[in-house]
């Protein structure tokens, strides 16, 4: 199964019922995106919207936020998400892959990512990427 991966330049109906399918899967409290938020989104400053297709489908999502701090460029890697029926066949490692390539196309020095500890076959795969796991605790302000 071959798996390309591209950014979204456009948003078109195609896409929008993608995330409209695929956000659920990635969080019960998502809320749908119409075709303005997806735009929005995918127009901010930094941020990349990978998609992965297979067959010519979209599959999966990704987006990646690069920014500049004092301590260098960063990257940060969020909303990451395949269609449980394309599962273990490669589309989760393209997306990962292609947005640390973007990422250090635009001189990151880190790309930083969390995943919850029950979504076990990522953090697999995450590691088998190279990812580390970090000391560290995340602070939310909701």
């Amino acid at each position: 199964m071959s798996v390309e991966i591209e950014v979204v330049r456009e948003v078109t109906d195609e896409v929008v019922a993608a995330f409209g399918r695929l956000l659920p899967q990635l969080s019960r409290s998502a809320t749908a995106l119409d075709a303005a938020a997806l735009r929005a989104v995918a127009g901010a400053a930094g941020n990349h919207v990978l998609l992965a297709r297979v067959g010519g489908g979209i599959v999966g999502t990704l987006t990646l936020v690069v920014f500049a701090i004092p301590t260098g460029t960063r990257a940060w890697i969020e909303d990451v998400v395949v269609d449980e029926a394309a599962r273990g066949h490669g589309a989760g490692a393209a997306l990962t892959q292609a947005a640390v390539r973007i990422a250090r196309e635009h001189g990151a020095r880190t790309v930083d990512l969390t995943s919850r500890p029950s979504r076990e076959a990522a953090n697999r795969l995450y590691e088998r990427l190279g990812f580390e796991q970090r000391e560290s605790k995340l602070y939310r302000l909701g």
